[in-house]
């Protein structure tokens, strides 16, 4: 580094704003362990940690599409038909997250489907056994995904839908963390605590000018309208199923929002 260099970073201004800075760094780190199972230095969460990067959730969804992107445009160049190709992207975001979010949307699946109580209901989300509603919930979403990018066909298309749906979809996690409290004293939601309305607004924001920039204005209106749509259905469901949100509920969250995003991105 030049020693103007050197010299900017020992400013004031920088030992007042460095702070800042590691504290942004350290809750994107955050979201990114919470969400995905890429190989970033993992250290012992603090309490409220996820809660205080959910605003950096639609930047771990941003990752997490481009990296789907990648592999689509790779498979797409290996001269794979459409449908192939978005098999492999959808099997990238499968290993990166660790199938966290699909896990979550088979339990809420089986424990809403199968319970007739709210203790039975959580039992059942709890249970690491997938049932009947569970798998079918699954093939559906695999199926829906799987074909909504295969039709995009073009790579560009493609790139656009999925960051934009990746984005968006934990955008809309982060909104279900703020309205709806816990369903459990303990577990993974219970665990990643609230975050504060300013938060669940700037996550709600980066997430919306992602999608902006990816599908233009039009498609992100409608994208918008539609994700509130589905997260106030889900959150209406969960509240009156098991009195609240859990890390499962969350990952449903995320794959009917991810899906609703593809959907309008087919327009």
């Amino acid at each position: 580094m030049s020693s103007a260099g050197v010299r900017i970073m020992e400013t004031p201004a920088w030992d007042e704003w460095a702070p800042w800075f590691a504290r942004r760094a350290h809750e994107l780190s955050a979201a990114i362990l919470f969400l995905t199972r890429l190989p970033l230095p993992r250290h012992a969460p603090e309490d409220g940690a996820v809660a205080r990067g959910a605003w950096a959730f639609p930047l771990a969804g941003f990752v997490v599409g481009l990296i789907a992107a990648v592999v689509y445009a790779i498979a797409h160049a290996l001269v794979l038909f459409p449908w192939p190709a978005a098999a492999l992207a959808i099997a990238a975001t499968l290993l990166v997250t660790g199938c966290l979010h699909e896990d979550g949307l088979a339990d809420t699946a089986d424990g809403f489907g199968g319970g007739d109580t709210r203790a039975r209901k959580l039992d059942i989300m709890r249970d690491s056994r997938i049932g009947t509603y569970g798998v079918c919930a699954l093939a559906i979403s695999l199926l829906i995904r799987t074909d909504a990018i295969a039709s995009l066909t073009e790579t560009g298309l493609v790139a656009a839908a999925l960051i934009a749906a990746h984005s968006g979809g934990r955008a809309a996690m982060a909104a279900v963390m703020f309205f709806l409290p816990p369903a459990r004293s303990d577990g993974l939601s219970f665990t990643a605590g609230q975050p504060s309305a300013a938060r669940a607004a700037l996550a709600a924001g980066i997430g919306f000018l992602i999608v902006l920039f990816c599908l233009g204005p039009a498609h992100a209106v409608v994208a918008v309208i539609v994700v509130a749509i589905v997260i106030a259905l889900v959150a209406w469901l969960s509240l009156r199923q098991i009195g609240g949100q859990t890390g499962d509920v969350l990952g449903a969250v995320e794959q009917v929002s991810e899906i609703a995003i593809l959907l309008v991105a087919l327009r």
